[in-house]
């Protein structure tokens, strides 16, 4: 690794994490409705994590462990930002980490363990880490926050769950529920916020006093029993109360008083709701974190419960506080708090129809992931890739009950191979190799969905720059789809086999599969992104070997088709192509506004690959127009990329020349001393910096500014990433 390389890896942890406005970074939801009460508690707290790295608040369901801990977490100020974990719909302790890397927003397309990317992340910054809802998985939760917690100073962690971690150095901080006048405040609150004509007052505060008391002061508990009050006074809210009270006294020695206390009301509010609403409770239990209202038309209906009218019935949950509604970047979507849903799950069960409701439910998100993978190929990329972030909880509860049942290995095999798209385009390499493997390890005897999963697998491998698992994978993908007649799988395996040539620098290799592939997908009539991206590749394997013209045409070509279909993401992989086309033929003010599009593109997706070989080709083209300091900088700023990519330029001496050439050219201008201060400089910015300077939207002053001068100061919400879901993704291979 050159020197300067080595310089500029050495400052990629040093970024500043500032959000908008200078405020930290983070992810932690705005507060919907009024915080009442636990002004001790949050003092207390807060003296907590000042003297503790480690504190955990524990406590039963429903007494507000949540809502406490992210009210004091959003009144630290660690240099780098509050971000928020929630593990109550991961279910597998493998992926915890894969949860904690998408939290931080953290782009990485190597074949890393999970813990060493955050460890690196971590490694010089002041970040407060929320994981909430680990008691299920306390064995992996603990391990993390033990190792992170003793490898990275700047850490400090708040835990949220029913139990302690029990790793070194943690401090416990038992939540009591609220006082009886503060219960009372908060059922007030949210009894108005339902009946708007409910006012405490001398008339009913000894009933709601009361009811209050009844319910230990439990959050939840008293939230749900406010909901009633639509249909109920006080009076006659207490009254039923009592019965339900008098009936369930005695059970349950196993369980403490206050969760005898909980479950009795949510059993109460149960009771009161009217059998259809029962009914959507106990079925809406099989969803793992937010769902839609087409997803609850599916997998809900019929039996008692027509389509047409599920609507309606899912209002009343929500207007009892069963159901909370929330707005994402895909649209409505609703959960149920996990206490809420556990008792669903029980009555689920009761019933019998839990296995049916489950087989709905992996019926549903099989046919998401297959509409996801058919709209990628059109104008509506973007909304798919809202659409699965926002169902990864489910699409990971689809996966595991797929290939945890014994005849559903074959549909897990399909369902992980049909969410490439979503691996690779959206930047989930790890985690997507994760149930490849799981899923191709499995001999289920459906050869057609274990072929795709297999070559999918061996796209993640290449992209990960991880060459023999690839081959593998790839090399058995084809001898079985030659032995079963599968021209698609042996079109796949000979594309993806001819990409892992590409960055290996065995051009000649590269053009023959690329150009059969090709063949291959005109034959069976395959046209879709991945295929566009064979034409991109091939592109490139012409121009490294100095037949340009050719290289144009192809990308030319993809361009127009690209156009037609409203397809960005392969566009942008042309552009490049044909950018480094028209920097070639000298033509530099058509080479900038190439990759300006293709940079604004592969941004707007979160795909680190495109953006990092954007950047570097715009160095090359800053040098080229005169400003050696700008370039330098640049050069920086996609060094401290690369980590999370792989291997700088893939190792390759043809990707490499365009970024020799601009550091020789760079480093005769500037001197030696002077471009490592610009590499240095442009090390320190964030991702969403670098982008927003490469793209112009900071300059104001002309070429041959100093070094890290140009255009004044980085505005504060470019710095990092923004604190939106995790996107990483692209072709190894442009």
């Amino acid at each position: 690794m050159r020197a300067s390389q080595r310089s500029q890896r050495s400052q990629r942890s040093r970024r500043p994490g500032a959000g908008a406005g200078g405020h930290p970074a983070g992810n932690l939801p705005l507060e919907l409705n009024a915080f009442v009460g636990r002004s001790a508690e949050l003092s207390q707290l807060a003296a907590a994590l000042d003297a503790a790295r480690l504190v955990t608040v524990t406590g039963p369901g429903g007494v507000g462990k949540s809502r406490l801990a992210a009210r004091a977490a959003a009144g630290s100020r660690p240099r780098d930002g509050v971000w928020l974990v929630e593990l109550a719909a991961v279910r597998d302790p493998e992926l915890v980490e894969y949860a904690v890397v998408e939290a931080l927003g953290l782009t990485d397309h190597t074949s890393r363990p999970p813990r060493q990317v955050l460890l690196e992340h971590l490694a010089e910054r002041r970040v407060l880490l929320v994981v909430d809802g680990f008691e299920h998985l306390v064995g992996a939760c603990a391990s993390m926050v033990g190792d992170l917690l003793r490898r990275s100073a700047g850490l400090r962690v708040l835990a949220v769950g029913r139990r302690p971690l029990s790793v070194d150095g943690e401090r416990v901080f038992p939540l009591a529920p609220l006082s009886e006048p503060e219960a009372a405040e908060l059922f007030a609150d949210r009894a108005a916020a339902g009946a708007p004509q409910f006012a405490l007052d001398d008339g009913n505060r000894a009933d709601v006093h009361e009811i209050c008391r009844r319910l230990d002061g439990v959050p939840l508990a008293v939230e749900l029993a406010a909901g009633r009050l639509r249909a109920l006074s006080p009076a006659q809210l207490l009254a039923r109360l009592d019965d339900r009270f008098r009936l369930l006294t005695g059970g349950g020695r196993d369980m403490l008083p206050r969760h005898r206390t909980l479950r009795t009301a949510i059993g109460w509010s149960h009771e009161l709701c009217t059998p259809r609403e029962r009914l959507l409770w106990a079925r809406l239990s099989v969803f793992a974190g937010p769902f839609d209202l087409e997803a609850v038309e599916y997998v809900c209906g019929g039996g008692g419960l027509r389509p047409d009218n599920i609507l309606d019935v899912l209002d009343e949950l929500l207007a009892q506080s069963v159901v909370t509604r929330e707005e994402t970047p895909a649209g409505a979507r609703y959960r149920m708090l996990d206490t809420v849903r556990s008792y669903g799950a029980d009555w689920l069960e009761a019933m019998g129809d839990a296995a049916r409701l489950r087989r709905r439910h992996r019926d549903w998100y099989l046919g998401l992931a297959t509409w996801g993978e058919l709209d990628w190929f059109s104008p509506r990329q973007r909304e798919v890739a809202a659409r699965v972030e926002a169902e990864l909880p489910n699409l990971r509860h689809a996966l595991e009950h797929c290939l945890s049942e014994p005849d559903g290995g074959h549909l897990g095999q399909y369902l992980a191979g049909t969410l490439w798209y979503y691996w690779v385009g959206c930047g989930r390499l790890s985690e997507g190799r994760h149930w490849l493997e799981r899923s191709v390890g499995l001999e289920t005897g459906h050869e057609r969905s274990r072929l795709k999963a297999l070559w999918v697998l061996g796209y993640v491998a290449v992209l990960q720059g991880d060459s023999v698992p690839a081959l593998a994978a790839l090399d058995e993908c084809r001898q079985r789809a030659e032995l079963s007649g599968n021209a698609t799988a042996l079109a796949y395996a000979e594309h993806r086999t001819g990409c892992l040539a590409l960055v290996t620098d065995d051009m000649p290799r590269a053009e023959t599969l690329l150009r059969s592939a090709l063949e291959r997908y005109h034959e069976i009539g395959e046209l879709n992104s991945n295929v566009l991206m064979g034409q991109v590749e091939l592109g490139m394997a012409l121009a490294f070997q100095g037949d340009l013209p050719g290289a144009v045409r192809l990308c030319e070509e993809v361009r127009r088709v690209c156009v037609d279909h409203g397809e960005r993401w392969a566009l942008a992989y042309a552009l490049y192509v044909l950018a480094y086309a028209a920097w070639t033929e000298g033509d530099l003010p058509g080479a900038r506004r190439l990759l300006a599009e293709c940079l604004d593109t592969t941004h707007v997706f979160h795909d680190l690959l495109g953006t990092v070989l954007a950047v570097e080709l715009l160095a090359l083209v800053t040098v080229s127009e005169g400003d050696a300091g700008e370039a330098a900088v640049l050069q920086g700023s996609a060094a401290s990329m690369w980590p999370s990519v792989g291997l700088p330029l893939f190792g390759s001496a043809h990707y490499n020349a365009p970024h020799e050439l601009c550091e020789a050219t760079a480093r005769e201008q500037l001197g030696d001393e002077r471009y490592e201060e610009c590499v240095r400089a442009g090390a320190r910015l964030g991702r969403r910096a670098a982008v927003g300077r490469a793209l112009g939207h900071s300059r104001q002053r002309a070429p041959g500014t100093s070094c890290g001068q140009r255009g004044g100061a980085v505005p504060p919400d470019m710095r990092e990433p923004a604190a939106s879901p995790t996107h990483r993704g692209g072709e190894a291979t442009g």
